[in-house]
């Protein structure tokens, strides 16, 4: 005889979910808006003229990721932002992005403002990477 689990009725495991898929909403009508995603360092004025530090220009060297993302015809009061570690789930009326982070995230502490001249929401998150405790020692 064979043992079952309790839960039996479960079709597949956790394991072999992909990430993120939970988020997906393939049934969703709204169009993605155009977005873009920026590194950028704190830099001061011993990075800049002194050399001090070990910063060079590429994206390791990075602390914040800022995602802008262009909304038209859109008010600030009609944007719902969830921001998970690696993921960013924005909805208005007409547009869903469901964005999967290139790097993780302190998404307890990141920043939105909207550009209403513009229409463009700008979210800044400060990266938490593995290793970022080498490169901004």
């Amino acid at each position: 005889a064979q043992v079952q689990s309790e839960n039996s009725k479960t079709i597949w495991s956790a394991e072999e979910v992909p990430e993120g898929s939970e988020y997906e909403d393939t049934w969703d009508p709204r169009e993605q808006p155009e977005y873009e995603i920026l590194f950028k360092q704190r830099v001061g004025t011993e990075d800049m003229f002194l050399g001090m530090s070990r910063k060079d220009a590429s994206t390791a060297c990075c602390e914040d990721m800022v995602i802008k993302i262009k909304l038209p015809e859109t008010k600030f009061s009609d944007i719902t932002l969830d921001l998970q570690d690696k993921v960013l789930d924005l909805r208005t009326p007409q547009k869903k992005l469901l964005l999967h982070l290139p790097h993780p995230v302190d998404s307890r502490n990141g920043k939105a403002h909207f550009h209403s001249e513009e229409e463009i929401l700008e979210v800044t998150l400060r990266m938490t990477r593995e290793l970022d405790f080498i490169n901004f020692a």
